[in-house]
């Protein structure tokens, strides 16, 4: 079965990421309008302390009207490679770098509407060595303990999707260390 694209427009460009109109035809030959947002990925990172536990970072997400607890997380810069992003974006979001990433997985964000693709890093050996965060952003870090992050997010209280995700793809990983 393939889809064939009857053709396409950029119809936003932002950012962060472009929304493409696109006209595609299905293999049963229906013409089927799609908004696709272009995303160019992003990295997910699992920072683990010397004491066990998680580095969450709690941030207002204005389209959820709430604040959320995550992971640290951010889009790659273009061509950037995923390890360099990890280390940057740690950085960045917890004030701390890590000895170590461990890429425990990857996964498509959202595929029904959206080609960001996530890459997931268990960050280990950390330490101090805070870069300047995003202007947008205003973070507190939370640290949690592996156990109680996995309650926390069987219980509804993470409910950031990556977060979940990544948390899912390292517990094997990240049970070996409790």
């Amino acid at each position: 079965m393939i889809f064939e694209s009857i053709d396409q427009e950029t119809v936003y460009q932002g950012r962060v990421f472009n929304v493409r109109r696109e006209r595609i035809r299905t293999p049963r030959g229906a013409i089927v309008p799609l908004d696709i947002v272009e995303h160019r990925g992003a990295v997910t990172m699992i920072p683990v302390d010397q004491d066990g536990q998680i580095l969450f970072v709690r941030q207002y997400r204005h389209p959820a009207g709430k604040f959320l607890l995550e992971l640290p997380a951010g889009v790659m810069e273009t061509d950037e490679a995923p390890e360099i992003s990890a280390h940057r974006e740690v950085r960045e979001e917890t004030g701390m770098a890590a000895e170590k990433l461990i890429k425990v997985g990857e996964f498509f964000l959202a595929p029904g509407y959206s080609t960001e693709y996530m890459h997931v890093f268990l960050a280990t050996g950390l330490y101090p060595a805070p870069l300047p965060g995003d202007a947008d952003e205003i973070l507190s870090l939370v640290k949690v303990p592996i156990q109680e992050a996995y309650r926390m997010a069987l219980d509804g209280e993470i409910q950031d999707a990556k977060s979940l995700a990544a948390l899912f793809l390292a517990r094997n990983l990240l049970e070996d260390t409790v």
